[in-house]
This record gives structure tokens, C-alpha cells and sequence, in this order.
């Protein structure tokens, strides 16, 4: 990097980037967010609504429409937050006006996002994204994770730490939330991916046993294609002991149906999009690149997509209807 960063600019200021963006203003950080539609028009006029068990309170952030009203320089740490799908578009028009040497910082679930962002520039970092919040209105974002709200470890693409990635996890730090920087940064990024493999069913399905063992076939064929294919990931042991506080203490979100998961919030937004082909798919992908069988996710990688296909609302497939599905496609 060049220089000593001068302001974070968080591209996709939804429950991550926004929450994030709000840690990191108090914090006293210079921090701009890329924000679209009625959640951009709303941070304009009345700033960030933050909700935590400590209380309510409306954070003054600065916000724009687009890279091209930010004056990027390679002084800046540009954040991707933004969902998955989104990445390709971003990074287009990032390239336009962003230094190549300008830190971008992949604050997102999924494996894929980083590797397409090194295509473009020189200085890519990874962050597996452990940060309970909720974006389901305009200008609001809710912490389900209080005192700690995030833990956010970074570090270099595709290994290793230096000077930026110590600055960045500084800087999350000083925002109350855990970072440390790591080496084998996506080691903890497949390890992450997947705890995601349950998105898109928490998404879908109601509360049931059918759901709850979907989720579980769906976690262990991961497990089986990323042995399978040599990709190493953090033990179950490892995730606990770094992130088994935090997620022991998340809140349940008020009214999802499971839990609450990132692919939920964008069928109860009725965004039109949800981001299993990056999940369950990744895995699916994996697979065929190795010769392995990974017949669960696929699955539910289609269910979740004609799910949204059909314009259906978040959690209303029932136990039954989840069963007939199961039983027809996995049980051949």
C-alpha cells in the first residue's frame, strides 16, 4: 500500500458494511459508505440508526452512490460488504477509478469474492465475517452481538499478513469488535463457508426436523468435498474457541424463521436475489472440479433459487413441502 490509509471506504453498507461503518465512525475513523435506493436516501438525511442491547442511537455517516463520487486513492482501504452476486459489478466499477494498488478488503461470505478482486488489484485481503446484525429497514441496522458486535480477523490474499492487514485489524479493534490478523486467512474462510452451507435452508423452510436435517447433510458433504479436493479449513474445535462466546450470546432475529442468517434477510427485503450459488454452490463447484459427489448442496443451492425465482416469502416452506422436496430429489 502507499502510504498511510486516510479513510475506510465501505462498498455495500447493509447489516456488515453498515454496522461496521457505524463502529468504525465512532471509533473517530474517517469512513465513507456506498450505499443504493431508499437505504441510501435515508443515511443522507438522517444518518445510520444503530440498535444494540445498550440502546438506540443515530450515527452522522457519510454516504454516496457509487465509487465514482469518492476520489479513491491507493491511500484508502476500500471494504467489499456487498453480497456475493454483487462482487463482479463492484469491482467493475471500482476498476475505473481506484488506484490498482488500492486495498480491497473482502468482508463477505463465500470463498469466491477474493480471487475475483486480485484479477484487478494488487493488494487483496480476506475477512471471514462473523457479525450478527439485521438490515431489514431503510437507515436501520440492529447488533444481535452485544458488547462484542463482530468478529473480524483479516488477513492477505491468498496468505500471509503485513502492514495494511495490522492496520485494518487496529482499526476494527479500536471499534469494539475482535480482530487479529492471521496467515492463513482462508483457512477461516472455508471454515466459515461452511457454517453459511445452512443459509439458504433457514432461508426457505420453517422450523422442523426435515430443516434441521438438511442442514446437518448439507454442512457434512462439505466437509467430505473439501477433505476430498486437499482445501484446508479451521477445525470445529478452532471456530469454538475463537467464536463460541459470540455466537453463543447472538439474539434471535424477531420473526425468522431458524435463524435469521444473511440469505433470510434478503428474502425478507424482497431484494430478489439471495446468495446460495456462492454457499451451497461453492461447494457444488468444488466437486465437479474434483470428481466428487456433492448431491446436497446442489440441491439446495436450485431450492433456494426457485424459491426466488416464485417471489416466495422468507420461511414459508413447510415441513411437509420441504419433505416431498427431499424426498424426491435426494432419495432417488
Amino acid at each position: 500500500m502507499l502510504g498511510t490509509p486516510r479513510r475506510f471506504v465501505i462498498y455495500g453498507a447493509g447489516a456488515v458494511g453498515g454496522g461496521l461503518g457505524a463502529l468504525l465512525t465512532k471509533a473517530g475513523h474517517e469512513v465513507v459508505l456506498i450505499a443504493r435506493g431508499a437505504h441510501l436516501a435515508a443515511l443522507r438525511s438522517d444518518g445510520l440508526q444503530v440498535v444494540s442491547q445498550s440502546g438506540t442511537e443515530t450515527v452522522p455517516v457519510a454516504a454516496v452512490a457509487g465509487p465514482h463520487e469518492v476520489s479513491l486513492s491507493a491511500h484508502d482501504v476500500v471494504l467489499l460488504a456487498m453480497k456475493s452476486n454483487d462482487t463482479a459489478l463492484a469491482l467493475n466499477d471500482l476498476a475505473v477509478v481506484a488506484h490498482p494498488e488500492t486495498p480491497i478488503v473482502c468482508v463477505q461470505n463465500g470463498v469466491a469474492n477474493e480471487r475475483a478482486a486480485l484479477r484487478r488489484f494488487a493488494n487483496v485481503y480476506g475477512v471471514p465475517t462473523v457479525f450478527p446484525a439485521v438490515h431489514l429497514r431503510p437507515g436501520v441496522v440492529e447488533y444481535r452481538s452485544w458488547p462484542i458486535p463482530a468478529i473480524l480477523d483479516v488477513g492477505r490474499y491468498p496468505s500471509g499478513v503485513d502492514d495494511t492487514a495490522e492496520f485494518i485489524a487496529a482499526a476494527i479493534e479500536s471499534a469494539g469488535c475482535g480482530s487479529v490478523a492471521r496467515p492463513d486467512i482462508m483457512r477461516w474462510k472455508y471454515a466459515k463457508l461452511l457454517t453459511n452451507l445452512v443459509n439458504a435452508i433457514d432461508a426457505v423452510a420453517t422450523p422442523g426436523p426435515t430443516a434441521t436435517d438438511l442442514m446437518r447433510r448439507a454442512q457434512a458433504e462439505g466437509v467430505k468435498v473439501l477433505t476430498g479436493a486437499g482445501i484446508e479449513f479451521a477445525s470445529a474445535d478452532e471456530e469454538q474457541l475463537r467464536f463460541g462466546e459470540l455466537r453463543a450470546s447472538t439474539a434471535q432475529v424477531l420473526g425468522a424463521g431458524i435463524g435469521g442468517s444473511s440469505s433470510w434477510q434478503s428474502l425478507a427485503r424482497g431484494t430478489g436475489r439471495i446468495e446460495s450459488d456462492y454457499l451451497n454452490g461453492e461447494i457444488a463447484l468444488i466437486a465437479r472440479l474434483n470428481g466428487i459427489s456433492a448431491p446436497v448442496n446442489e440441491f439446495v443451492r436450485r431450492l433456494a433459487n426457485g424459491f426466488v425465482r416464485d417471489g416466495r416469502a422468507p420461511s414459508s416452506m413447510s415441513e411437509a413441502e420441504l419433505r416431498a422436496a427431499v424426498d424426491a430429489e435426494l432419495t432417488r
